[in-house]
């Protein structure tokens, strides 16, 4: 019998998905939310978002690049937003499964391709998998480095029966206030929480963040990026210098791997420097893509 999140109300399907923004699609693994920008002769850029937070945290950086004459597609990974939650494990196979049924559904390739936070070992996967199919790689503060540090309460958490409880009784107020660490710049974090805080009213949110943490998505993914690095993918990387949740030292693992990386720190930035300093992160991007 599944764990009774009491605050999730609401069922995923297409009454409650009414009116909402962006467009669906039927994967092998369910109903995957997306949106696909723009000039349909642009070059393709695809954005993949991290751990917890949906598509709308590209908000800035799917209209700047829209703007300037790419097709964008960004979209919600599995058991976030407004993409089905399926029970089935959240490994990196699910989602690099995801964005490969995706992309193959839509017709898109080649691309250059996006990764954000837990959305760096994603695509850093997707592009050691199917090389074919990347024409280009941007990391911004991924994760994957090492293991993620969490506090012990997550450790708990990540137990059976005891995560659901105490995910179900304090989960929901944890969660959103978290989302205050990843920014340098405090006056950003409301509006963000309001946006963040719908997909929590739907069923199976919280079962989909505890199977991430159990799945090993917040783990290392050192040996992947080790044998993107051996590709040789032209390759990005952003790190905002205050980040607290992929902590900047970091880097030097992540460059290790990727010798050949072109390298930007960003001053007074914590975990989301395209979303917090778009105005050093676009021209950088927009330089690099069209390159």
């Amino acid at each position: 019998m599944p764990f009774p999140f009491l605050d999730e109300t609401l069922e995923l399907n297409e009454s409650t998905r009414m009116g909402m923004d962006g467009s669906f699609i039927a994967l092998d693994d369910g109903v995957t939310h997306y949106e696909l920008g723009e000039d349909e002769n642009g070059a393709l850029v695809v954005l993949v978002h991290g751990f917890s937070v949906p598509y709308f945290i590209f908000d800035t950086t799917f209209e700047f690049l829209c703007k300037s004459g790419f097709r964008v597609l960004r979209y919600d990974l599995f058991g976030r937003g407004l993409s089905d939650r399926p029970r089935l494990n959240y490994d990196i196979h699910l989602f690099v499964r995801q964005l490969k049924n995706l992309l193959d559904a839509l017709n898109l390739k080649p691309v250059h391709l996006i990764g954000l936070s837990m959305g760096g070992p994603i695509t850093a996967s997707f592009t050691a998998e199917y090389p074919d199919y990347v024409s280009s790689h941007i990391l911004i503060d991924p994760a994957g480095a090492r293991n993620i540090s969490i506090s012990p309460m997550l450790k708990v958490v990540k137990l059976p029966i005891v995560g659901e409880l105490l995910l179900g009784l304090f989960g929901s107020a944890s969660m959103v206030k978290s989302i205050a660490s990843d920014f340098f710049d405090p006056q950003l974090v409301e509006q963000f929480q309001a946006k963040y805080k719908i997909q929590m009213d739907f069923k199976g949110f919280k079962r989909a963040i505890l199977s991430t943490m159990r799945n090993g998505m917040l783990g290392s993914f050192l040996d992947t990026y080790k044998k993107l690095g051996a590709l040789k993918k032209p390759t990005l990387v952003f790190w905002g210098m205050n980040d607290n949740t992929t902590p900047f030292e970091d880097h030097t693992l992540v460059l290790q791997a990727l010798p050949h990386a072109e390298f930007h720190a960003v001053e007074n930035c914590g975990h989301l420097p395209h979303y917090e300093k778009p105005e050093f992160f676009n021209p950088i991007l927009l330089e690099f893509i069209t390159r």
